[in-house]
């Protein structure tokens, strides 16, 4: 579902060249490979420009942003091709970004988060001390959204460290698994989610 005004051209540039590849990893998956999409120039600015979409003020209402505004301090981009699209995110809204990494990439001290996937758990980390995230509002990008456990691992990860996060925004969804409404009801207040494609 595509619920972020500003995506038809994201959507028309991942549906031109997302690769799909039948039984991988495993025989029954279709797996979608946006490789090709970030390869290509064009695509890659119009994915660019709809993620960032969910980084700026869309109403009108009393009190709220003016349509357009940003309405975030910092981009979060999740390891590892979410440190792709994260930089040319923030760069589009004119913020800074935070690479969130898989456990043991950092130098300590760092702040460490593990998390359940369908499949066992994982953890990510962030710099414990260097950067104020203190009331700083983030948004989250990533490539695909399928369970939602590693934007869970992030969310709460971020949260610890006195962010305030309220969407993530990404390429891919997979709606079958279910990622959006684990977010949904996550401890701390749900995530709204913004995407480009559902697959």
């Amino acid at each position: 579902m595509i619920d972020t005004p500003g995506r038809a051209d994201a959507a028309r540039a991942v549906a031109e060249h997302t690769r799909h590849i039948a039984d991988f990893p495993e025989p029954g998956v279709v797996f979608a490979d946006l490789t090709p999409v970030f390869a290509d120039g064009a695509a890659l600015a119009a994915v660019i420009d709809g993620l960032a979409a969910a980084g700026r003020a869309s109403g009108t209402a009393a009190g709220a942003d003016a349509p357009g505004a940003v309405t975030v301090d910092l981009v979060a981009g999740l390891d590892a091709r979410g440190f792709l699209l994260g930089s040319g995110v923030a760069l589009a809204l004119g913020v800074g970004t935070l690479a969130v990494r898989k456990a043991g990439k950092l130098p300590p001290p760092v702040l460490h988060e593990e998390y359940e996937l369908e499949y066992g758990t994982a953890a990510l980390e962030i710099p414990a001390d260097g950067i104020a995230l203190q009331g700083k509002r983030i948004l989250i990008v990533d490539d695909v959204l399928a369970t939602g456990g590693t934007v869970s691992g992030a969310v709460a990860l971020l949260r610890r460290a006195g962010a305030v996060v309220e969407r993530v925004s990404v390429v891919l969804e997979l709606e079958a698994l279910g990622g959006r409404a684990r977010l949904g009801q996550l401890p701390g207040g749900p995530i709204a989610v913004s995407t480009i494609s559902v697959g």
